[in-house]
């Protein structure tokens, strides 16, 4: 396996090993890509590509089984621990012992971004215009004979 790594690794360029530790280590895609040098502007799209790529896949998957050494908490055992210390008073610790649990369980989304340009957009608003042209004609046809 170690021969594995070690082609993993050298797959990688700088920015993409810097990514997948850091991702391993918060959780967040984009800061990862972030704290990877790449650019703010495009972070969260760099992150998306990144975790697709099977080099990147490959590497993660690596970080995360060496965590599951027996000298290192397991993802359960850190649970449980930040849920002990989440139940306990409501005070700053807490609030973060259940910020990490929900990044660690991915129920914070990252934003999404939409790109649409000008023809998309008066493409929409014609088939818009067009659909309540013709509600508009519907409900008016049949009291126009009345007058």
């Amino acid at each position: 396996m170690k021969k594995e790594n070690l082609d993993i690794n050298k797959r990688l360029t700088q920015k993409q090993e810097t990514f997948c530790v850091k991702y391993f280590e918060l959780g967040n895609a984009t800061e990862a890509a972030k704290l990877a040098k790449y650019s703010p502007k495009t972070a969260a799209v760099i992150a998306n590509e990144n975790l697709k790529k099977p080099d990147i896949q490959a590497r993660l998957k690596e970080l995360r089984s060496k965590t599951e050494n027996d000298a290192v908490m397991s993802v359960t055992e850190r649970k449980q621990h930040l849920t002990k210390i989440a139940n306990k008073d409501l005070d700053d610790t807490s609030i973060r012992a259940v910020d990490i649990l929900n990044k660690m369980d991915r129920i914070y989304t990252e934003g999404v971004q939409i790109n649409i340009n000008n023809a998309q957009v008066a493409a929409l608003y014609r088939e818009a215009l067009t659909q309540a042209e013709a509600e508009y004609e519907e409900l008016t046809e049949g009291k126009e004979d009345n007058v």
